[in-house]
């Protein structure tokens, strides 16, 4: 019921993009969204949404989805991984483009395949002894505590969170309003009857308590109860094949989000010419790419392996329901003030007013005590990730309060900004210091 909730929710939030990015069609997603919405403070909305892009804009779940020895070979797996992704879509983009297209295809095909097993299954003509018992009672013992299902829509809407992803690259896309209006809904409806059947496969494969103790790779567990234990090696390299095409995507669209921040002017080390370039190639932002590649070194170490993948499922998710908060918000805000703006798609009212109840709802209930007092994440406190998010977006404000504010007034001088084209035809917003007399 959760992965149902969770496609009505992506659904809703997929309208209100939608309508947002056919009214601003532009690479970005909700940097641009806000920076329209919220222009004053100047560039305060910006700065938020970036310290929450650069520092929380990581891909290391799927770089850990799997692997079963030590926690320093999981870790160098992922390393790997996330080296190997940030490599081909910095040097040969178009390779990473097709490589990344054809492991989406695959996922596909690895979806059918599960969801027409389910079926075999559940007819009963498999060695399975009760493929219905999780289907007989199955709402017993369920959970009364809010943060339980907070926490657990996070990671539903992590697997669904790709409906987003066509909002940043937009100025690589043909048509885009149109792509925008048939892409999405089709793109997300697929993704939900896929995910819906698979979970219905996995239940009728599996005991509950099989899946409980299967950790991540639920999929894997699927194999082996269904095929036997060699099988199951085997078929676990899809699950990981289909974990590096999530990885490949998200890491695509993210360091173009990075790239739109550099050229905005987001002072950063080194200078915004080298990160917002299209350097070496001149056709994709290996600069950006970095930017992404940092944090998800970090935070692909740090964490204890045992609780990592859903520590960072969570601390991505908290902080982008507040960013959904504001949207949603703004989105609002706008039908109200500015009636007259041109909007090739509308979002229906109650689908933006109920996306709103959720992000009030996933954003308060993971404070609430859960049901076994200790969350999904210990020793971690379940509260962490919440603090963590929250830390995230003051830190965007204290950077844009430094930036803007203290140091033009303490050493009496203004920000002025002015545009320059770099040599790949790149434009970025540079600042220069004027001081006042």
């Amino acid at each position: 019921m959760l992965w149902v909730l969770g496609f009505v929710l992506s659904f809703c939030g997929l309208f209100v993009w939608l309508e947002l990015g056919t009214i601003w069609p532009q690479s970005g997603g909700e940097k641009v969204y806000l920076e329209r919405i919220y222009p004053r403070p100047k560039y305060l909305a910006t700065v938020i949404f970036a310290s929450n892009a650069i520092l929380l804009g990581f891909t290391a779940s799927g770089c850990i989805v799997r692997h079963e020895a030590g926690r320093w070979t999981e870790r160098g797996i992922a390393l790997g991984v996330i080296a190997f992704v940030t490599l081909i879509h910095g040097l040969t983009p178009r390779a990473g483009v097709y490589l990344m297209n054809a492991l989406s295809f695959f996922k596909i095909f690895i979806l059918l395949f599960v969801v027409i097993t389910g079926w075999v299954v559940l007819s009963g003509k498999t060695h399975i002894a009760d493929p219905h018992a999780n289907f007989r009672h199955a709402f017993a013992g369920s959970s009364h505590k809010p943060n339980d299902y907070a926490t657990a829509t996070f990671k539903v809407l992590n697997a669904y969170a790709g409906w987003s992803n066509v909002n940043y690259v937009l100025n690589e896309v043909r048509n885009p309003i149109r792509t925008l209006k048939i892409a999405g809904p089709l793109g997300l409806g697929i993704c939900a009857v896929l995910y819906l059947l698979a979970n219905v496969a996995y239940f009728a494969a599996s005991t509950k308590t099989e899946i409980l103790k299967s950790g991540v790779t639920v999929a894997s567990l699927f194999f082996g109860n269904v095929f036997g234990a060699h099988a199951q090696k085997a078929l676990t390299v899809f699950v990981a094949l289909s974990a590096l095409g999530n990885v490949l995507t998200v890491t695509f669209a993210q360091s173009r989000v990075n790239q739109e921040l550099a050229k905005e002017g987001i002072p950063l080390p080194f200078g915004n010419r080298f990160w917002a370039s299209n350097w070496p190639t001149g056709k994709s932002p290996l600069p950006g790419l970095i930017i992404h590649l940092i944090p998800s070194v970090i935070v692909i170490i740090a964490p204890p392996p045992s609780v990592a993948y859903p520590f960072i499922l969570d601390v991505e998710g908290y902080p982008g329901q507040i960013i959904n908060l504001f949207i949603v918000s703004g989105l609002l805000y706008l039908r109200y003030t500015k009636p007259g703006l041109r909007r090739p798609f509308k979002v229906w009212l109650p689908f933006a007013m109920f996306y709103l109840a959720a992000a009030c709802f996933l954003l308060i209930a993971p404070f609430l005590r859960p049901s076994n007092r200790v969350g999904d994440t210990p020793p971690l406190p379940y509260w962490l990730y919440c603090i963590v998010g929250i830390a995230v977006m003051v830190v965007g404000i204290l950077y844009w309060f430094g930036w803007r504010i203290l140091l033009p007034r303490v050493f009496g001088y203004q920000l002025v900004p002015y545009k320059e084209a770099l040599e790949d035809g790149t434009v970025v917003t540079l600042f220069s210091r004027q001081k006042v007399e």
